[in-house]
């Protein structure tokens, strides 16, 4: 285990040990080593991802935002906010071929591009209803016209909006904006920690169930399928329960920390 734990010599040119090249350096089996790295849990040819939390106020955003969606305020509405950029207008360059018994749809390898899109949404919480809007461009413009668009959606609640830390969310004009309209109130998640708005789990909804598979003659064509999604979207929607508590949440954090930090 020693050895598979530290990095091959750079005489062999490779980022991590296959078993035969570890059996050989060691001079043993191939199945001494496949056997050693079953029993261990080791698979040196796996690779993941991770970011640290640098965000210096985590411990705030984290209880506010997880505090918004375990205990929301009475008579208020909670919304989550954010952007989907960049969905591709792509056309198949040849008719879909149609599922069948034992055959997948089938579509061309081969696409045009129509140009692109961005979504804005807004979810409930508490019901899964979604305000959307199609917009060409994703600036502090278009958020703040669509702010205004949730605002006329929701004439009479109090609103609270939990968002990320996108430039555009943050642009002196939507500060302005919010500073006359006190009923809406923003809630920031922590840096690198977009996951916590919920409308993302909506994305990717929306991207599996509309997009993903689809095929678009034009950007008005994407956007209009998009918004007959939402549309039909709002007879079947559902609440979106948050489970995790604050506490876990930065528990889970402190560990990735401190085990960075042990290396």
């Amino acid at each position: 285990m020693s050895a598979t734990l530290t990095p091959p010599p750079k005489k062999y040119g490779v980022t991590h040990w296959s078993t035969r090249l570890l059996a050989k350096h060691l001079s043993v089996g191939d199945a001494t080593i496949a056997r050693t790295w079953r029993e261990y849990g080791v698979q040196p040819w796996r690779s993941q991802t991770f970011k640290f939390f640098t965000d210096p106020e985590l411990v705030a955003k984290v209880t506010d935002v997880v505090g918004l969606y375990l205990n929301p305020p009475e008579n208020a509405v909670v919304l989550c906010v954010d952007e989907k950029s960049q969905i591709q207008a792509l056309d198949r360059t040849a008719p879909m071929l149609p599922m069948q018994p034992g055959l997948p749809e089938r579509r061309t390898h081969d696409y045009k591009r129509h140009g692109t899109s961005t979504l804005f949404a807004a979810l409930e919480i508490a019901t899964g209803q979604v305000t959307g809007a199609c917009k060409n461009r994703h600036r502090h413009q278009e958020f703040l016209a669509f702010l205004k668009q949730i605002a006329r959606a929701y004439p009479a609640q109090e609103l609270h909006l939990v968002m990320d830390n996108y430039a555009a969310h943050k642009h002196k004009n939507v500060k302005a904006w919010l500073a006359v309209n006190p009923r809406v109130v923003v809630h920031f998640t922590p840096t690198h920690a977009s996951w916590m708005n919920m409308v993302e789990i909506w994305f990717g909804i929306i991207e599996r169930q509309a997009i993903h598979c689809g095929t678009f003659t034009s950007v008005p064509d994407l956007n209009a399928k998009i918004r007959a999604f939402i549309t039909g979207w709002s007879n079947r929607s559902h609440p979106f329960v948050w489970t995790k508590t604050a506490d876990q949440i930065l528990a889970k954090a402190n560990r990735q920390k401190t085990s960075n930090a042990a290396h």
